[in-house]
């Protein structure tokens, strides 16, 4: 069985990180060149995808190890500008390992269409539907002969009524089995196909007929065990706890801590070519669904006094269609995680943020969120300056001693070695 966790992975050069990949998870001679030239796409791609289109602009992809997840290793792509990040998931998971790793767990890839009826008497139009609702998704399901062969597709129809300053609106949605796609392009198109015969069925009037982000009927659940020795001692185990309980009762702190686990989750859903703005809106507003905003995660003690980390959220992702097919590094990616569904990818990007935020709040917990991220700073600026590879460590520790973090200090630096 490959294992993700690969030694001293961060000292490697660009060549040996890519042969260590290519090895993990068997990545073909094209793609391994792809890598090697910085992937990337053309102007002429790039037009194709967006309206206007003047360049492209790169950001850094690297590469988490020591993942594993549901008994399985992954080395995870993550696409992030900010340091630390990569180098955090990656310690976390590694500590994870001890007892097991990350244990996740996934509803079905469902999505919800909403059709909204105004002008209408809503209880009689209501039953009316609801009298009709194999007659509508069997029109819905006319609409996509992919999901039909796959005996996927709308399962289930339901109505709301809203309260509004312009009166009562009948809310009509699907359920919608979407297989392995992110599932918005599918969702639409059947709700568009069947506006007309609910418009007949109730006498009133469609708006708006289109899918809900806030994808509650697909939440990815998982847990860790991050033992106290590794994290520390009981402690900051302790610590860890409480910074958890502030999160989850000041939302001024929620909104940061849930800010550090989307740097994990968005790094992922960026290397594999996600729709990152629809996860974040439903994560945000799944914090907020009892009514005031709180985190994400939680954290407990074990008997043994080990740290406990548990997450849940929604997550609407696709290994199909989309940006997925035509963008030859989001094919790498997604070939280096080596997933097989929808729900596999939802479990990685998932557990993914766990571990960003185990690394987060410890280090918050501990010496402080500075101490790391200055390091990685002063790194770049060396790296920046041109300093090689043998030197560069000797550059940053100068720098952040003397506490002078600049591109002038490393060449008076490099003069006096």
């Amino acid at each position: 069985m490959a294992n993700s966790s690969i030694s001293k992975f961060y000292k490697k050069s660009k060549k040996e990180r890519i042969n260590a990949v290519a090895s993990f998870c068997g990545l073909s001679k094209k793609d391994v060149e792809v890598l090697q030239n910085n992937g990337g796409i053309s102007f002429d791609e790039a037009d194709k995808m967006v309206e206007n289109a003047i360049g492209t602009v790169s950001f850094p992809l690297g590469i988490a190890t020591s993942f594993r997840i549901n008994r399985k290793d992954y080395l995870v792509p993550m696409v992030i500008e900010e340091p630390s990040v990569i180098a955090a998931a990656s310690k976390a998971a590694k500590i994870a390992r001890k007892h097991g790793g990350f244990t996740m767990k996934t509803d079905e890839s469902y999505s919800i269409g909403q059709i909204q009826v105004v002008d209408v008497n809503v209880k009689s139009a209501i039953s009316k539907i609801m009298k009709s609702s194999k007659e509508i998704l069997k029109l819905a399901n006319s609409k996509s002969k992919t999901l039909s062969k796959m005996r996927k597709g709308a399962k289930q129809i339901s109505c709301k009524v809203i309260k509004t300053d312009s009166g009562p609106m009948l809310i009509v949605e699907l359920l919608i089995d979407v297989g392995d796609a992110m599932g918005a392009n599918v969702t639409n198109t059947m709700c568009e196909g069947v506006a007309p015969l609910i418009e007949k069925l109730t006498g009133g009037r469609v708006i708006l007929r289109i899918l809900s982000n806030y994808s509650t009927k697909r939440l990815v659940r998982g847990t860790a065990v991050f033992d106290k020795n590794e994290v520390g001692g009981q402690k900051i185990v302790d610590n860890i706890i409480l910074a958890y309980q502030f999160a989850a009762n000041d939302p001024y702190r929620a909104v940061t801590h849930n800010k550090g686990i989307m740097n994990g989750i968005i790094a992922v859903a960026n290397a594999t070519g996600q729709d990152t703005r629809a996860i974040e809106a439903a994560a945000h507003a799944y914090a907020a669904r009892t009514g005031r905003y709180s985190s994400l995660t939680e954290w407990k003690k074990d008997k043994k006094g080990n740290l406990v980390g548990k997450i849940e959220l929604p997550m609407a992702v696709g290994t199909v269609g989309g940006i997925v097919n035509v963008h030859n590094m989001i094919k790498i990616c997604t070939k280096i995680l080596g997933v097989k569904s929808a729900k596999d990818l939802a479990c990685v990007i998932t557990a993914t943020g766990l571990a960003q935020n185990f690394s987060a709040i410890r280090s918050l917990a501990s010496e402080g969120i500075q101490k790391g991220h200055m390091r990685l700073h002063a790194r770049n600026i060396a790296a920046a300056a041109g300093v090689k590879s043998d030197k560069i460590d000797e550059v940053t520790k100068r720098m952040i001693k003397e506490g002078n973090i600049s591109i002038h200090r490393v060449k008076e630096i490099l003069k006096e070695l």
